[in-house]
């Protein structure tokens, strides 16, 4: 198993490499120009220097390779010396924002607990609603929790998170004003009044990003269940006396969860992005948002690093996944 992940985390140099000069050569295609909100008053020359001082007068190759030794070596070290209070990164340029003019990982520092909390907090509930679901759906198959469990499923993942958004924040912030339909991100709990303000701010985010997670692993989890309670294991297990708990939750449950794993630990990075539209509808100030507005902007150094930051964290979840695979199923070795 270590010489596998040692073997694959290799393998992931070359692949993201790869991938940060697609996302790099896409931005630099796409259209739209940076400094394309300067008044038409401002003088050419004027609009050349700053052309100048963000860097775009350089050759692609050559911001190319700056982005990576700022990516790979200036910001790590910047935060090696604030943790440990050291100045190895004294005079190097940080990845710096053309929209904001700050580095962009303060930027997203910023951005990651809204993103954390609300995103975070989302899929760890559908998960924790889906599996149970998907058990019992498919040990009483065709009962009427099946139907049921199928029907709520169908439901949450045909439904786009826009519009359940939007019907969550009429009903339930228009309406019946339970719930704010727009999320303070100003807020900061200090006591228990603080503190029910901001469960409440972020019930309808979480409910609306959990029911979509949870529709899909469910199905996931039922399937794979089904396919499993058929087996001849089960039968010889039933047979040889043990309890229907033992068999379904110690011998089939095992088994079942490990086409669900892929399914899960690729899903987390894929929930950032499918953050993207809910953080916009519910005004949530986190990555998603940022990435949004950095489009708008043309802020190629926001769009490059927070879409390659997307990038490792699903290679990164697919080597965990693939780590799990050994754990649960001990047919399977990475020799």
């Amino acid at each position: 198993m270590l010489n596998f992940t040692i073997r694959r985390l290799l393998l992931a140099i070359p692949t993201l490499l790869f991938i940060s000069l697609v996302i790099f050569l896409l931005l630099e295609a796409s259209p739209g120009d940076p400094l394309g909100d300067v008044p038409l008053t401002v003088p050419p020359e004027v609009k050349e220097r700053m052309r100048e001082a963000l860097g775009l007068g350089q050759a692609w190759y050559i911001r190319y390779v700056l982005w990576l030794k700022q990516f790979f070596w200036v910001e790590p070290l910047f935060w090696f010396d604030q943790v440990f209070g050291t100045s190895f990164s004294d005079g190097m340029q940080r990845i710096i924002s053309f929209q904001s003019r700050s580095p962009v990982f303060d930027v997203i520092a910023q951005r990651v607990p809204q993103t954390l909390i609300v995103v975070g907090m989302s899929y760890v509930v559908g998960v924790m609603i889906a599996i149970p679901i998907g058990i019992l759906s498919a040990y009483k198959q065709y009962s009427w929790f099946d139907q049921v469990g199928t029907f709520v499923s169908m439901i949450g993942f045909s439904m786009p998170t826009f519009f359940t958004g939007v019907v969550m924040i009429i009903i339930f912030g228009v309406k019946l004003q339970w719930f704010p339909s727009v999320y303070d991100t100003t807020l900061e709990v200090r006591d228990w009044d603080s503190f029910m303000a901001q469960v409440r701010q972020m019930v309808m985010p979480v409910t609306v990003l959990a029911l979509y997670n949870a529709a899909q692993v469910s199905r996931f989890m039922r399937a794979s269940m089904l396919d499993n309670l058929g087996q001849d294991y089960v039968r010889t297990a039933r047979a040889k006396g043990l309890g229907e708990r033992t068999v379904v939750l110690k011998h089939v449950l095992r088994n079942s969860l490990i086409p669900v794993v892929t399914v899960i630990a690729l899903g987390l990075p894929t929930v950032f992005g499918g953050a993207l539209i809910t953080e916009q509808v519910f005004k949530v100030n986190g990555l998603g948002q940022l990435l949004i507005t950095a489009i708008y902007a043309n802020d190629l150094p926001m769009v490059l690093t927070v879409t390659f930051l997307f990038a490792i964290l699903i290679v990164m979840f697919t080597l965990i996944a693939d780590i799990l695979y050994g754990v649960l199923d001990p047919r399977i070795r990475y020799d």
